[in-house]
């Protein structure tokens, strides 16, 4: 009898270390793969949040750009204006006849203010571009798209200078030809009163868009340059 217990008590125990074996596998099965489900959706709301920011980086790259076009587009067309009320203002200097005087003073005024209206304009959106161009660079950690928006930065940056010293010289040279006169002792053109101080002003202005417009022409040009694709490859 004390050796069939025996026998007993060893198959009995080992069935309940089997069974206990069992158990913890299972468990630890159950908790590996309760693990391994957690890692998946962790990862799915990573990738799907980098697909998110992937997609918000891109929408505001695009609207970054539609506003700094848009910015040059304004600058462009105030540079016409401007540019034309100059040639005006330079005919009405050399002018002797009263009439034709007159009539390049009024266009070379309303170049002025037309100019005037196209750059305050580009003078905003170019600041709004650059305001969106760093939003942009905040969505993304690739160090070559970071590169290529701090240039796009700058341009904006410099595009909103440009605009303002612009802008200055449309106002003095409408200020310089509202103080234009004719002598009519001699038939000459004169300025009704002191403009020294508007006539420097006026070539200060002149020569700051000189050196920016360089300086925006330069960045625009590495804009254009930039080959990204052949720096990510290059890269790879």
């Amino acid at each position: 009898m004390p050796r069939e217990f025996n026998r007993n008590m060893f198959v009995m125990l080992l069935t309940i270390m089997i069974g206990v074996i069992i158990i913890t596998f299972f468990i630890g099965d159950i908790i590996k793969r309760s693990d391994i489900d957690t890692l998946k959706t962790e990862h799915k709301v990573e990738i799907k949040e980098i697909a998110s920011k992937n997609k918000n980086f891109t929408s505001n790259f695009i609207i970054s750009n539609v506003i700094l076009d848009k910015a040059k587009e304004g600058q462009y067309s105030g540079n016409y204006n401007f540019n034309l009320a100059y040639v005006w203002y330079n005919s009405a200097l050399a002018e002797k006849n009263i009439t034709n005087f007159n009539t390049y003073k009024i266009r070379t005024i309303d170049n002025c203010t037309k100019a005037m209206t196209h750059y305050i304009n580009s003078h905003n959106n170019f600041n709004l571009s650059k305001n969106h161009f760093n939003d942009t660079k905040a969505l993304t950690d690739f160090i070559e798209y970071q590169e290529i928006i701090d240039i796009y930065i700058d341009l904006s940056e410099s595009g909103y200078k440009l605009t303002d010293y612009r802008y200055n010289a449309s106002y003095y040279l409408r200020s310089l030809t509202e103080n234009l006169i004719v002598d009519t002792q001699n038939g000459t053109i004169i300025y009704g009163e002191n403009v020294t101080e508007i006539l420097q002003l006026f070539n200060d202005s002149l020569s700051l868009i000189e050196e920016e417009g360089e300086n925006f022409a330069e960045l625009q040009e590495g804009i254009d340059e930039y080959d990204l694709f052949k720096t990510l490859r290059w890269n790879k």
